[in-house]
């Protein structure tokens, strides 16, 4: 353990999920790395902080952001960053990516408040680009389903024909290829509902096959719930 350190918090509780009971006690930071954990004597930080009476605790993930369009406008990201969260996994069935001409065109039209030029195609090229403008959090994303379909199908209600399955399994492989963390789908909103069961095992596949995941917002749990408390 080296003796002096960046940052240096004193007399904190420390409230990792692993330790149980909480414990009072240091952590020391350098550079990137944990330092170290426990009673840091002989230990001194450039910066020191007393957290007496305050709680330590990593950094929490929002696994369910849609700071896609707020980060483009503050990449700060003040109001998660201020409650600790430090990583936004993004691409709830629609994401940034890919994108055909018209779902840009559209995407320019359904724009907000928040105005922005569009200046990526793949998911991959969108993380790359907001990265670059600067951010205070980490990021990462999924690639919708949703979105692959729109890309390849449009807004039709109607199945995939084999041809069109094909390409919506290449758009996922690439962006799985790109870092994504996998496939999402939102199969309560259109045009995600017009999906049926093996369109989406062919994209879960693919998140398989790259050691991702299938996530999923389901199809409509409220009736399911309602049929179950008519029959009991």
């Amino acid at each position: 353990m080296k003796t002096e350190v960046d940052l240096l918090i004193r007399n904190g509780n420390d409230l990792r999920r692993n330790r149980t009971p909480p414990f009072f006690g240091d952590v020391a930071l350098d550079g990137d790395l944990l330092a170290g954990v426990g009673a840091m004597v002989g230990v001194r930080g450039r910066t020191e902080i007393d957290a007496s009476g305050l709680a330590i605790a990593p950094g929490f993930i929002n696994m369910l952001s849609w700071a896609n369009e707020s980060l483009i406008h503050d990449g700060r990201s003040q109001s998660d960053i201020r409650q600790g969260v430090t990583l936004e996994v993004l691409g709830e069935g629609h994401s940034m990516g890919p994108w055909t001409e018209d779902l840009k065109q559209l995407q320019r039209e359904q724009q907000g408040d928040i105005r922005y030029n569009i200046e990526w195609t793949t998911l991959g090229e969108y993380l790359d680009w907001l990265t670059r403008r600067g951010i205070s959090p980490n990021i990462a994303s999924f690639v919708g389903a949703t979105t692959i379909r729109e890309h390849v199908i449009g807004f039709d209600n109607r199945r995939a024909t084999p041809d069109e399955l094909e390409r919506m399994c290449a758009l996922a492989r690439h962006a799985m290829q790109e870092g994504a963390l996998g496939v999402s789908s939102a199969l309560v909103y259109s045009p995600a509902t017009y999906a049926d069961t093996a369109e989406l095992i062919a994209l879960a596949k693919v998140a398989a096959e790259c050691h991702g995941l299938y996530i999923s917002h389901l199809r409509n749990e409220a009736e399911a719930c309602s049929r179950r408390s008519t029959s009991s």
